[in-house]
């Protein structure tokens, strides 16, 4: 059963240099240029990770500029639980922070039911978190806590619900995928190590797994791309403009044949979330921090 109308999507997040979700974000002015780049490109949907002030300034320039493009957006959760098989974190986080970030989640829920409500037009459905139950998760959320912000989303608004997470997680959390609307996925052949001539055929694989799972639900892709710059890598030449086409050359004529959707992660590069422009993180845009297709 479909959900949503296929449409060409994409993940958005407008910050450029000098912005960050804690200084400044983007003018209504900056935003408008790239919706219409975005647009004009035959993007449908963009995808935003929380009801942040950054999403209402977008949500109020589609609506003030009439472009037609919807949102799917969710909540970001902090870390309710520790968890010690995640590399980034050398240490337990205190359990009055995780009491902290508890409330604070449940908080982000209320935010994302009010903008919902608020602009109805724009948002077309709505997600409960962000990759927050893997073995490496950073910002583990308890399913049960997950099933109580599906429910509380279901009992507030007439919108399709959703969560996204890794294809390779989604075996632990059936539970909870039964539950929701449609189904969610992220897909990294990049991180998993596959080759790039395999990247795609390892798509495939991923979403044929997860709809496996979920027979009578639509699912779809919230995030899969190639980074073009990785200071990290043990192979530099993994990351680069051309990998990045050869990839999507190949990716986007299928999505389209089989009616998927997909939202590319992600729109511009970020050079805010690293301490170095070359870090992986910062450099999976389709488009360069100058609004530039690459």
């Amino acid at each position: 059963m479909k959900i949503l109308k296929y449409g060409k999507a994409i993940c958005y997040s407008g910050y450029r240099e000098g912005q960050s979700p804690k200084t400044a974000i983007p003018s209504k002015e900056q935003i408008a240029e790239d919706l219409e780049i975005l647009v004009k490109d035959g993007y449908q949907y963009i995808r935003m990770y929380d009801p942040n002030d950054h999403a209402r300034r977008v949500l109020e320039t589609i609506r003030e500029k009439q472009l037609p493009i919807k949102c799917l957006i969710g909540v970001d959760s902090d870390a309710e639980v520790n968890n010690p098989g995640c590399p980034w974190i050398d240490h337990n986080i205190p359990e009055e922070v995780l009491a902290q970030n508890k409330v604070r989640n449940d908080g982000e829920v209320e935010k994302l039911i009010e903008m919902a409500k608020e602009f109805d037009e724009e948002i077309i459905a709505v997600s409960i978190g962000n990759e927050n139950t893997p073995s490496w998760g950073a910002h583990m959320v308890p399913v049960e806590r997950l099933i109580r912000h599906v429910k509380r989303l279901r009992e507030a608004l007439d919108k399709p619900i959703t969560f996204c997470e890794g294809a390779l997680d989604w075996p632990a959390i059936v539970e909870l995928g039964n539950l929701l609307d449609f189904i969610s996925v992220h897909s990294y052949p990049y991180h998993y190590g596959s080759e790039l001539a395999d990247a795609v055929a390892v798509n495939k694989k991923n979403l044929a797994d997860v709809q496996a799972l979920f027979p009578d639900k639509q699912v779809i892709f919230t995030e899969l791309g190639w980074s073009t710059n990785d200071d990290f890598s043990e192979e530099p030449k993994r990351s680069s403009r051309e990998n990045q086409k050869t990839y999507f050359d190949e990716l986007l004529p299928w999505l389209e044949e089989e009616q998927i959707i997909a939202f590319l992660f992600e729109a511009f590069d970020e050079p805010w979330k690293g301490d170095s422009p070359d870090k992986s993180e910062c450099n999976w845009g389709l488009y360069d921090v100058h609004r530039q297709k690459k």
